[in-house]
């Protein structure tokens, strides 16, 4: 991957609906030329995806809590994370803990009541976001778009 194709994956990630001719000005090629690099990309996996990110605040999620949890029956916990909408993430980890669930609902009350049903699977620590200052950031960074523009 060079530059130019970073520089694609830093537009993308601010602009997943970009067109490609947009796209082909703000990186310097002709639409074919940026159309066949994007491709490429999704072909080899690179680009996974585009997503739309909703704001959770907006459709009624409130609350917000990471959950470290400690299991023995680690495929019945997975299979009631992933059958609970409240689960959002779910990350396997190291130490005293073996997963990191990032849980959304629209109350802290709702949280509890997740958590409740948590109890037969093993123990947890519950962890509850407060705020997020750094909600997302992208992998693509400013820098590498100014750098693939300077070349």
């Amino acid at each position: 991957m060079d530059q130019i194709d970073q520089n694609i994956l830093y537009h993308l990630q601010h602009q997943a609906r970009i067109s490609m001719t947009e796209l082909g000005k703000q990186v310097g090629l002709s639409q074919p030329a940026v159309t066949e690099r994007v491709k490429r990309m999704e072909e080899k996996g690179v680009i996974e995806q585009y997503r739309t990110i909703v704001s959770p605040e907006k459709i009624g999620k409130q609350a917000a809590a990471y959950t470290l949890f400690h299991t023995r029956d680690c495929d019945a916990f997975l299979d009631f994370c992933r059958s609970s909408p409240e689960v959002v993430e779910c990350h396997r980890i190291s130490g005293e803990y073996n997963y990191m669930l990032k849980i959304v609902t629209d109350s802290i009350q709702s949280i509890e009541t997740f958590t409740n049903k948590c109890n037969k699977y093993g123990t947890y620590t519950v962890l509850i976001v407060m705020s997020s200052p750094i909600d997302h950031k992208f992998f693509i960074s400013e820098e590498v778009s100014r750098l693939a523009n300077l070349n």
